[in-house]
């Protein structure tokens, strides 16, 4: 767990963030809900219902950070890429097979990284950011950000983060706003040369 100033950023694994989902949940749409994602109260209904399952993915972890009193203040999860991942399949340009090849230990999928409007430029996402990575083993982490979330991608790559493509969200997902998203990667260099050596 870190802590700074009054919050606390506590790294979860599956069990334990499904515990907490009502805070994760409260988390995703109040921050979803603002531009550029627009989400509905649907949409976020819909999100509530698949974290359980998302709670069972392989090497699943989560942050979560709270006020002194316990009020969620942002949430960060995600989980290994598999070999059957789709992710690489949905980027518009395609990348070299050296660089889309999963084994479910090669990439972290940072799937959702949120922080609620009174907590943003503190820091919190950042310190979500390294609680949840602490201590993983994968060589890289990848994620995807919509193209109009310009203080997330600036955030993103203030911490090392490169575009190396876009993908569009699949027809299942899409709806009526296909936004394009940008797809960004970190390369876990001091990760993958203990891993090797």
């Amino acid at each position: 767990m870190t802590q700074q100033g009054s919050l606390t950023a506590e790294y979860m694994e599956g069990p334990a963030a499904l515990r907490a989902a009502d805070a994760f949940g409260l988390v995703y749409a109040e921050a979803f809900a603002e531009a550029p994602h627009h989400e509905t109260e649907e949409e976020a209904a819909a999100a509530r219902l698949r974290f359980p399952a998302q709670t069972r993915r392989p090497a699943f972890r989560a942050a979560l950070a709270r006020t002194p009193d316990g009020e969620p203040a942002g949430m960060a999860y995600g989980w290994m890429l598999q070999p059957d991942a789709v992710w690489w399949d949905e980027l518009t340009e395609p990348v070299p097979d050296a660089v889309r090849r999963e084994d479910g230990r090669r990439t972290f999928g940072l799937i959702e990284l949120a922080v609620r409007g009174p907590w943003r430029g503190r820091g919190v996402a950042r310190r979500l950011h390294t609680a949840l990575l602490e201590g993983i083993t994968a060589e890289r982490v990848l994620l995807k950000v919509h193209q109009e979330a310009g203080a997330a991608a600036a955030a993103y790559r203030s911490w090392g983060y490169r575009k190396i493509g876009e993908s569009r969200p699949p027809a299942a997902e899409a709806g009526a706003d296909a936004y394009l998203r940008d797809v960004m990667l970190l390369d876990l260099p001091t990760v993958a040369g203990a891993a090797r050596g």
